[in-house]
């Protein structure tokens, strides 16, 4: 995984084997410079590794989301998701007060710069269906299981 945070708080989280543009997209596209190093990041690498050994089913981190309005809309509802639960895009769409925007929903999840963070594992196609994940559909699917604690999920570490 990689990490960074700004002054604000955690920037971009990705996850191994990402589809997403990476890095250095993101950072030309929010026109900011990396800082390596462990102790900003040090709060959400041991938060992150809690929650996938189960031990964590929220963060309490400071955040730097950048992105449009609407994106920034769609993130915070995902964060009122419950662990263990799913919404589908059209229920995400509906409670921001735009329902016929089902598939820019998607878009902004996929868009997320801080998956598990902001848990847009969460969200499904309406009929449960797994619908993409930026960190692959066994991922997610793995992820659901370990919230939904099935047997033989464990910790995903």
């Amino acid at each position: 995984m990689l990490a960074a945070s700004s002054s604000r708080g955690l920037a971009y989280l990705e996850l191994p084997h990402a589809s997403g543009r990476g890095f250095g997209g993101f950072l030309r596209r929010i026109d900011a410079h990396s800082t390596e190093g462990w102790s900003p990041n040090r709060a959400a690498a041991l938060q992150v590794c809690e929650y996938l050994e189960g031990k964590r089913r929220d963060f309490d981190l400071n955040l730097d989301l950048r992105g449009t309005e609407f994106q920034l809309s769609v993130w915070d509802e995902l964060c009122r998701i419950p662990f263990g639960t799913t919404l589908s895009y059209q229920e995400v769409a509906r409670a921001i007060g735009r329902p016929a925007a089902v598939r820019a929903v998607g878009t902004a999840n996929g868009a997320n710069p801080l998956p598990l963070v902001v848990p847009c594992h969460r969200v499904v196609a309406t009929g449960g269906k797994l619908g993409g994940y930026g960190g692959g559909l066994d991922l997610k699917r793995r992820l659901l299981a370990m919230e939904r604690a099935e047997p033989g999920a464990g910790s995903l570490l």
